[in-house]
């Protein structure tokens, strides 16, 4: 059979395939008969471009020249955080889509009033102090205005408040804070927004399906074990916010698993002998494997999507952007929105 990865990138293929079963070994987490997760003891060839990918899997890997858009939109957009690679990919995305992108973004202390060339635009990094100031008046020379923010979970508050009292649209990607606090804030302030843990447009479609999945058959998989592994670049301390929303699919679909039977690869050289991660990804990378295994053991299915670099979370932020210009133009009734509206709008590059 011949290997998903054959396939163009950015794919979903389903396809039959006789059971595979995980090696016994156990778990650092001393998880008794719960077998550990080892990608590389089951792959003919340590490369990632010759896995043989399970029965369904989404691969995204970085387009090396990506076509630029003739679509010119009148959006100007702030990227906060332009210093790390996630902001540096949104603006690169941004430019090839023709959006504006303003020369300046706020970041941290030590970083305020430095330069940073990203792309075609020296952007100018304003610290903490005078955000408030300096965001109004980009306001009053950009009207149409949209802030791009992917911060550490402890900022999300204090920086979705910033955007709600300035009044300016903004799109949001993240996992922390107090979720409460933020949609309050929001929905005060009547700001429109984007609001996504997520912001691979492929990743949430197969979540998304996955959520159905569970709703329309509710303990179809009663009596199977599971096992996950999610591997993320060392710098990412937490577990990925993905994993357990597919997870919590699963508990529905009638499987038994706690959370901290998740294991978690963050060790670079396990990342590239155990989970074949390509060495120039070990920065930028998350690699989920879901797999499901039958009381008798004669049954198994399993659900992986592997992702390299940031073009995938890139390019769903600036359909995000482009989709909430759009409402905000048309005065949309609704004001908080998340990837998912954003797919189901459609219409996207």
């Amino acid at each position: 059979m011949a290997s998903m990865l054959n396939a163009p990138p950015n794919c979903i293929s389903v396809q039959p395939q006789k059971p595979t079963l995980l090696p016994g070994t156990a778990t650092s987490r001393g998880l008794g008969a719960t077998r550990s997760i080892n990608l590389k003891q089951r792959l003919p060839s340590p490369a990632v471009n010759k896995m043989m990918i399970p029965k369904m899997s989404i691969s995204a890997l970085p387009l090396d020249n990506p076509t630029k858009s003739n679509n010119k939109f009148d959006i100007p957009i702030m990227v906060n955080g332009c210093n790390g690679k996630m902001g540096k990919a949104i603006i690169s995305a941004a430019e090839s889509a023709g959006l504006d992108v303003v020369p300046v973004s706020f970041g941290s202390a030590q970083e305020s009033g430095q330069t940073v060339q990203v792309g075609t635009k020296e952007i100018l990094v304003h610290g903490p102090s005078q955000r408030e100031s300096i965001l109004e008046s980009l306001l009053v020379k950009y009207p149409n205005l949209i802030v791009v923010d992917f911060t550490v979970p402890s900022a999300v508050n204090d920086n979705a408040e910033l955007y709600c009292r300035v009044g300016v649209p903004f799109v949001m990607g993240t996992t922390g804070g107090d979720r409460d606090r933020l949609y309050k804030a929001v929905e005060d302030s009547k700001v429109y927004a984007v609001i996504s843990p997520q912001m691979g447009k492929q990743v949430v479609a197969f979540l998304a399906t996955m959520e159905i999945m569970a709703e329309q058959f509710p303990g179809a998989f009663s009596g199977y074990s599971l096992q996950v592994m999610e591997s993320h670049q060392a710098s990412k301390l937490d577990t990925s916010g993905t994993a357990k929303a597919v997870i919590s699919c699963f508990q529905k679909l009638g499987v038994s698993f706690d959370m901290d039977q998740i294991q978690l690869i963050r060790d670079p050289q396990q990342q590239l002998e155990m989970v074949g991660v390509p060495e120039e990804h070990l920065s930028g990378h998350a690699f989920h494997m879901y797999h499901l295994t039958s009381p008798d053991l004669t049954v198994s299915f399993e659900f992986q999507h592997n992702v390299c670099g940031r073009s995938i979370y890139a390019e769903g932020t600036v359909d995000a952007v482009i989709f909430l210009a759009k409402k905000v133009h048309s005065k949309a009734d609704k004001r908080i929105y998340d990837m998912r509206d954003v797919l189901r709008e459609g219409n996207m590059r």
